[in-house]
């Protein structure tokens, strides 16, 4: 029996700003005190990079030396997938990271204990501190349902040697005038063909994905699906989508300035990308540490571009509560999880943009003097981020309508686009409503 997820997500009131949440400090000179023989022992599961990993040890290392009647272990996974499947047939650990996708199948399997009243009850609010984008995305149920630790939004990451706004406007091109306020759909055209110019380089690549069009569908005052809340299919052929498209394709599939099929068999568009022979890219703030390793690599970000009005999508995860004996010890520990210095550890691995706004906005995110050196893209681009609904296999829909993607931004010669859209809505049903029956063509006898 196929279950759907059919709650519509309802932001919690915000009434104060999130309370001051104090570390408990330890003079150096004094000693470290030892847990007590009965100390509850508590587990956190994380799951990223090392760097992300890492700074969860330090927190729970930092907690386990001022604690006395609780210590904490941690347990890690590569990524959300793999913490997902290792937890399908197991208790989940006392304090846990999810991503906004698995929200669904995690209440309706009881598996969080919603935190509106174990925050109140320390005193803790989380108002004006978090952007509501990372609130709404955890809050279900008229409650907050986890803690958003995490919102990255995708945003162009763009090479600076390539692309150089200031020698654009130079030569009476089309180029924003602040890199944070962002650009328009003709400017992000105009740097695509000004990177291109050199022989070899293309000035932009698009995923063929769900989430890469995203951003430019709802720019355009469409939608991705034809219901927020309880979506039955995708929603490609909408006039709102139709017209989206028919603005975007000319510059996402024309072959001067992206890459070929047989480009991108060779390579991904992020080895492109670092090899310095491609443009631009979409992306999430992961990538920053990697990019930044590249040698003779200069990038720099930018909000994507605005079609109509601003908008973009973003990877949200948060910190949840699992049911059982230690709930309350639990909610102790999570308080120190979202305190700033542990958030200000999440930051500096670079790859994290925090939910949490005075982090997000203090150095130990924006990080001064490394690249990109327009961090606060990120934070702009929050205030646009568009919430997708949450749907039961996201992978399987995703690889149902690739074909359709594909073609849509990388098959040579003209094609018809909004029957290709239709297409596109029609396959999803497969997958978002497979009770669905299409209605039978009408005869032409």
């Amino acid at each position: 029996m196929r279950r759907r997820w059919s709650r519509r997500l309802a932001i919690v009131p915000v009434l104060v700003l999130l309370a001051p949440l104090v570390a408990a400090c330890q003079d150096d000179a004094d000693p470290v005190p030892a847990p007590s023989p009965g100390a509850v022992t508590l587990s956190l599961g994380v799951f990223g990079s090392e760097a992300v990993v890492a700074a969860y040890q330090s927190m729970v290392d930092s907690y386990n030396d001022t604690a006395q009647s609780v210590q904490v272990e941690l347990v890690s996974w590569d990524s959300s997938e793999q913490m997902t499947d290792a937890l399908a047939d197991a208790d989940a650990p006392d304090v846990y990271l999810v991503a906004r996708r698995d929200l669904a199948g995690v209440i309706e399997g009881e598996r969080n204990v919603p935190l509106f009243e174990l925050l109140a009850e320390r005193n803790i609010s989380y108002g004006d501190d978090y952007a509501p984008p990372a609130i709404e995305a955890f809050s279900a149920d008229d409650d907050l349902q986890c803690m958003p630790s995490a919102i990255s939004p995708m945003v162009m990451y763009y090479n600076t040697d390539l692309i150089d706004f200031e020698t654009m406007r130079e030569r009476g091109l089309p180029a924003p005038a602040d890199v944070v306020d962002g650009w328009t759909f003709e400017e992000f055209s105009a740097a695509a063909t000004f990177a291109s110019r050199r022989g070899g380089v293309k000035g932009v690549s698009i995923t063929p994905t769900l989430r890469s069009l995203a951003p430019f569908l709802l720019s355009g005052g469409g939608s991705l699906y034809d219901d927020a809340g309880d979506p039955t299919s995708l929603d490609f052929a909408s006039s709102d989508n139709v017209d989206t498209l028919a603005t975007v394709l000319p510059v996402l599939r024309d072959a001067g300035v992206t890459l070929s099929e047989e480009q991108l068999e060779e390579a991904s568009p992020l080895e492109w990308f670092e090899r310095g022979e491609l443009g631009m890219i979409e992306g999430f703030r992961d990538l920053v540490p990697e990019l930044r390793e590249v040698e003779g690599l200069d990038f720099d970000v930018m909000p994507m571009p605005r079609v109509g009005g601003a908008a973009t999508v973003g990877e949200v995860s948060g910190l949840c509560i699992a049911p059982g004996d230690h709930v309350q010890q639990a909610a102790d520990f999570l308080v120190h999880l979202i305190s700033d210095e542990s958030t200000e550890a999440l930051a500096r691995s670079g790859e994290v943009v925090p939910a949490n706004l005075t982090v997000a906005r203090s150095e130990a995110f924006l990080q001064p003097g490394e690249e990109p050196a327009n961090s606060g893209v990120f934070n702009a681009s929050v205030d646009d981020l568009v919430l997708l609904p949450l749907v039961d296999d996201v992978v399987a829909l995703d690889e149902a309508v690739q074909p359709l993607l594909s073609e849509l931004l990388l098959s040579l010669g003209a094609i018809d686009a909004p029957t290709v859209a239709a297409e596109i809505d029609e396959v999803s049903r497969s997958v978002l409503n497979p009770d669905y029956t299409p209605s039978p063509e009408p005869s032409t006898s």
